[in-house]
């Protein structure tokens, strides 16, 4: 690391080329997608929640295939029970002992497809691993791959036979996104070009299982001026002392802020942080961990960026 800020050379960023690829399936999702490659390299999870048929597969599926990780594909439903996901001990009668049989869990890319629809404590098996990068099976230990990413897509709560997250098990994901309706540019590429997983067979990997946990230790590294500290002491505090949420931003959603404003510097060549990196990320770091006191639903992202720009960047 040197004294000064740095931009960071094209050619040292492989992270634009593996966004422009993506963004070759998933058109007109550019933002959506940043976010998405943010939340990889911050090594954190990502939660997608839309209608059915916007294209959160879509995306998963460019993304694994861009990092060139192992990637799983678990459709989660009712009747699903925690051994699905975790695995379960096998007694080997050859051998005189119980194996352990591996669940899907075990990857470096999973996408747990409408996680709402499984019941709560299959969730909670989900989420465990998420958080401690490992499970328990008759009180054995398994170590997940590393790396280790899962982004989970959920329906709205309005469709039916949904089991809502708690609040509790949504802080466990870094980032929550909404990718809508495309454009009517994009929507009419869409209709007038080939089927956009079609596009999946030609993206090239950009990056790799060893390159990503390079990108993830330099993300690490990005540094925060006291003034940009400042900033998110700022922010973190008007959601506890404004009177618009039931409940204000933790220190450990503080801390998720700077861990994805970083990986966005990263993204965008830099090795340090701007105000301009946190108000990026405010949003959707924020969103799924914050409600509004008048009416208990959770921030809209939207809504909730202009309200983040509303926040004085300098002190008064």
């Amino acid at each position: 690391m040197t004294d000064s800020p740095v931009d960071l050379p094209a050619d040292s960023n492989p992270l634009e080329g593996a966004v422009r690829q993506v963004g070759r399936v998933l058109l007109g999702k550019a933002h959506a997608v940043r976010l998405a490659v943010t939340c990889l390299v911050a090594r954190g999870h990502l939660l997608i929640e839309d209608l059915p048929g916007l294209g959160k597969t879509t995306l998963a599926q460019a993304l694994a295939q861009v990092t060139g990780l192992a990637y799983r594909r678990v459709q989660f439903t009712s009747d699903m029970l925690p051994a699905d996901l975790t695995g379960f001990a096998m007694f080997d009668k050859a051998a005189g002992r119980f194996e352990f049989q591996r669940g899907p869990l075990f990857c470096q890319f999973l996408l747990a497809d409408e996680i709402n629809r499984c019941s709560p404590k299959t969730q909670s098996a989900l989420l465990e691993a998420m958080e401690e990068r490992q499970v328990s099976v008759d009180g054995v230990s398994h170590a997940l791959p590393v790396p280790f990413f899962v982004i989970a897509t959920q329906n709205p709560h309005s469709l039916a036979g949904t089991f809502p997250l708690p609040e509790s098990q949504l802080d466990r994901f870094l980032l929550r996104i909404s990718l809508g309706y495309p454009d009517a540019g994009a929507e009419r590429d869409l209709l007038a070009g080939s089927n956009p997983r079609a596009r999946l067979a030609e993206i090239e990997p950009a990056l790799d299982a060893a390159s990503l946990l390079a990108l993830q230790a330099r993300a690490e590294q990005v540094r925060a001026s006291a003034a940009v500290l400042d900033y998110v002491q700022r922010l973190l505090r008007a959601t506890r002392e404004g009177g618009d949420f039931v409940h204000g931003i933790s220190p450990r959603g503080g801390l998720a802020l700077l861990q994805a404003a970083r990986a966005w510097a990263l993204l965008g060549g830099r090795d340090y942080l701007s105000p301009d990196d946190v108000q990026a990320v405010a949003a959707p770091v924020f969103s799924h961990r914050l409600c509004h006191r008048s009416s208990g639903a959770q921030a809209g992202v939207d809504a909730l960026q202009q309200w983040v720009e509303s926040i004085d960047v300098l002190a008064d």
